[in-house]
């Protein structure tokens, strides 16, 4: 067994692997410095503490040095079953993509991975960069993989799922039959075998994993390469480690694990997590892109004509219009089933206070009395009526600040009811 393992190292991994164990690391992962030509820096949740690393080379020779010579001792550590895996994005990915070829040979070339994902909007001009590579190369052919099987898309055909397939005398695909002409069904099947673009959240700024230090990625992207190419009680190496992402997910997943930064901060919170474990969980992953969109989309069409954002997995929002008044967004929400008007208003009315709204608007979808107190609230407007089409309405007044139209309480079929206090 590795002397090393389940350690974090301080010092430069060059000097420190180079008195490691030859041929006894099944997985290595690193996401080294991303040649950016800039410092990172971000403060700790609590903003007691700030994190950073420079990532200024100079030249790409100089970059393509550091990391080549490290590379090639790395290639030395890895088990003839190990590989590797190396995290890069647009800035310095032409540079890694050739020192991997030159150190562990084209033919060892397995895929280069897509991790996609959404993030805040950049106003910059161009296309906004929501993607990063991950290049995963073997150190031979005799590299351990562990097949994952995803979902089969919803476009599937059922017929591919439950029959078997073959080839014809032209050698396009067809459904197998038997000599009587049935169908012939087919094994079991445990879904599509994994893909090179892996669609997995980025860490959002509010999420309890994140622990503030730059370019952190999440346990679940980490947790995914380990299961790909390792057993339990293999041996995961990080010469980067940072803040200990790729340690706390081997662990999690009852792996062994190295980690080695020079940076002392660095090595004490990647110690701290490791001790202390946060995992992020994703629902997105768990149950599937339509578990997010829960907002009331029948609703919602009443807003047919005017430009807004439905918003999903929040309480209180279900929309944000395009058009804002006085510089702060408008927020819409739908009142649910079997919730009372003053249950819906004040989720919206909290909303309303922590977004800094001054105008908010309730869609009510369920026969209830205005209280008092409810119509009291400045910025508050509430439109009623299952029919209601207020594009128009909108339209006509972009301010929305002299709207004030209150509909008959009697009339049934009554297309805008409308409450305001500016």
């Amino acid at each position: 067994m590795n002397k090393y393992i389940n350690s974090i190292y301080l010092g430069d991994c060059l000097e420190t692997m180079k008195v490691m164990d030859k041929n006894s690391i099944d997985l290595i992962y690193l996401d080294p410095p991303f040649f950016t030509e800039k410092k990172h820096a971000l403060k700790s949740r609590d903003r007691t503490k700030e994190f950073s690393f420079d990532d200024i080379w100079g030249a790409d020779i100089v970059y393509g040095e550091f990391l080549f010579e490290r590379i090639k001792v790395m290639q030395t550590l890895l088990k003839d079953t190990g590989s590797i895996f190396v995290h890069c994005d647009k800035s310095g990915e032409h540079i890694i993509r050739a020192i991997l070829d030159n150190v562990f040979g084209v033919e060892n070339f397995q895929s280069e991975i897509i991790w996609s994902y959404k993030r805040w909007s950049n106003s910059k001009k161009g296309l906004m960069p929501s993607h990063q590579n991950i290049y995963f190369y073997s150190k031979s052919k005799e590299f351990k993989f562990n097949t994952v099987f995803t979902p089969y898309s919803e476009t599937t055909n059922i017929d591919q799922i439950l029959q078997n397939r073959t080839r014809d005398v032209h050698n396009k695909s067809v459904y197998q039959t038997d000599a009587n002409g049935s169908f012939i069904q087919g094994k079991q099947k445990k879904g599509v075998p994994l893909n090179d673009v892996w669609e997995i959240p980025y860490l959002n700024p509010k999420a309890k994993e994140r622990v503030g230090y730059p370019t952190q990625k999440p346990i679940l992207l980490l947790e995914r390469i380990i299961n790909l190419v390792t057993d339990k009680s293999d041996i995961v190496l990080d010469p980067f480690c940072g803040s200990g992402t790729t340690c706390v997910a081997a662990k999690l997943l009852e792996r062994h694990f190295i980690g080695i930064d020079k940076s002392e901060d660095a090595v004490s919170l990647s110690e701290h997590r490791i001790a202390n474990p946060v995992k992020t969980e994703s629902t997105l992953l768990k149950k599937g892109r339509e578990s997010y969109l829960n907002a009331d989309t029948e609703a919602l069409s009443l807003l047919s004509g005017i430009a807004f954002n439905p918003v999903h997995r929040n309480k209180g929002i279900d929309a944000i219009l395009v058009e804002h008044f006085k510089n702060t967004p408008i927020l819409v929400r739908v009142q649910k089933k079997n919730e009372t008007l003053m249950e819906a208003v004040s989720y919206l009315l909290k909303a309303k206070k922590t977004k800094q709204s001054k105008r908010v608007i309730l869609i009510q979808t369920q026969d209830n009395d205005l209280f008092d107190d409810i119509i009291q609230h400045e910025g508050l407007i509430i439109l009623q009526s299952p029919s209601l089409q207020i594009a128009n309405w909108l339209k006509n007044d972009h301010t929305i600040s002299s709207v004030r139209m209150v509909a008959s309480s009697e009339a049934v079929c009554a297309t805008l009811r409308e409450v305001t206090f500016s």
